[in-house]
């Protein structure tokens, strides 16, 4: 890699025929490489030390599927509202009990379409590299049907010209590369995805997302294809046995300042450097937060599991099982018992009613039909609006 302490940009701006300038990137990696500072290695340390702690942290787990859901369900939460969505993780999680689809926030179907593309792409990937082809098999899984599809051409590269604010190519802050520039680029970042180099995992998933947004191959969807492309290529990478890492809360939390670095990654005088580092710094913080999830859930399943089985024996073994269940789906209706005992409706409610005792589940608001309840001391570890509501209603 390049030991200069120069930074190389990755592209300049080529005006068209149309008139408009468009962003053209060099060949990548440039000649050498691209130069990683002492500092940006030392963080990259910190954040791969907390990486693997929580690749430790979570083998020890149990009922991984159930857990492992909750956490794509948030991360395509977040990545759908750094989009515009306003549906929240309530809406999604509460999307499956909804007897009537049509009460459910028009939103929400966004969200539903990014966690079908991203359990595809990762039960995909274990057949297929990551690629351009698995990329576009991604594309297609999140867009086909959804709400808000409109000229998205579900799974294929854009054949014309793209832009980013304005009206027009010739009035937006940023025009991606031409379509005969943008194919070159791909080519590039998919040999770069598979080359055996020198590049520190972190910072070379690091890079492969701000390409991937600086080419903009999708005329819509690239904002969370990209994002999903980190989650993938660290579980890829080895890094984590179990995907359990998305960014998506970070960028969200920082949205103004993840557009910045972004923004000034792909600027003429590129800023390489200040992008890695607040990646990083996103991975590190990230981590340490799932750490602290999985500890605290790790924690509430003992605690509950001992509850019931201060139970009957039979009472224990039906109770039990619905409370593993509710790992994955924390919000739950009679139908869900019902499904998961195999009991009648008095049957059911008899088990949601020996929960309520228990403290284990709670009803979600208050309904006349089809009430929802909630097993909220697991839920709120992943929704952090949902604490607060929760300390206010219970302060009343």
């Amino acid at each position: 890699m390049n030991p200069s302490n120069q930074r190389p940009n990755i592209g300049r701006l080529v005006k068209q025929p149309e008139g408009w300038r468009s962003f053209t990137p060099y060949p990548f990696p440039p000649p050498g490489g691209f130069a990683i500072t002492p500092k940006l290695y030392k963080k990259h340390e910190e954040a791969i030390r907390l990486v693997g702690k929580l690749d430790g942290t979570m083998r020890l787990l149990p009922d991984k599927d159930y857990f492992l859901q909750m956490f794509v369900n948030k991360d395509a939460v977040f990545s759908s509202q750094i989009e515009g969505t306003q549906a929240t993780l309530q809406d999604v999680i509460a999307a499956p009990v909804t007897e009537e689809k049509s009460q459910l926030p028009p939103d929400v179907d966004d969200i539903l379409h990014y966690v079908h593309a991203a359990n595809y792409g990762l039960a995909r990937s274990k057949t297929l590299p990551i690629s351009l082809r698995l990329i576009r098999e991604i594309h297609e899984k999140l867009m086909a049907g959804a709400r808000a599809t409109q000229h998205a051409y579900p799974g294929e590269f854009r054949r014309s010209q793209n832009w980013i604010g304005g009206k027009t190519p010739h009035d937006a802050f940023f025009v991606p590369p031409a379509p005969s520039d943008m194919r070159a680029a791909l080519s590039d970042l998919e040999r770069f995805i598979h080359a055996k180099d020198d590049y520190p995992s972190l910072i070379k998933a690091g890079f492969i997302h701000a390409q991937f947004e600086t080419i903009h191959p999708f005329t819509d969807g690239n904002g969370r294809t990209g994002r999903m492309l980190v989650s993938l290529y660290i579980h890829h990478a080895g890094l984590l046995e179990h995907p359990v890492l998305y960014l998506a809360s970070y960028f969200k939390q920082h949205q103004k300042l993840y557009y910045q670095k972004l923004n000034e990654y792909h600027d003429e005088d590129g800023d390489i450097e200040g992008w890695l580092g607040f990646f990083l710094e996103g991975v590190a913080e990230v981590a340490e937060s799932a750490i602290e999830t999985c500890a605290a859930i790790t924690a509430l399943r003992e605690r509950d599991t001992a509850k019931v089985q201060k139970l009957g024996k039979k009472s224990a073994e039906s109770t039990l099982n619905v409370v593993h269940r509710l790992f994955g789906q924390p919000i739950i209706g009679v139908a869900e018992i019902r499904e998961w005992t195999r009991f009648s409706a008095p049957g059911a409610y008899k088990v949601i009613d020996r929960l309520e005792e228990l403290r284990i589940l709670e009803p979600l608001g208050k309904a006349d039909y089809g009430q929802k309840y909630v097993y909220a001391d697991y839920y709120k570890l992943f929704d952090e609006s949902f604490r607060h509501t929760m300390k206010k209603a219970r302060a009343r």
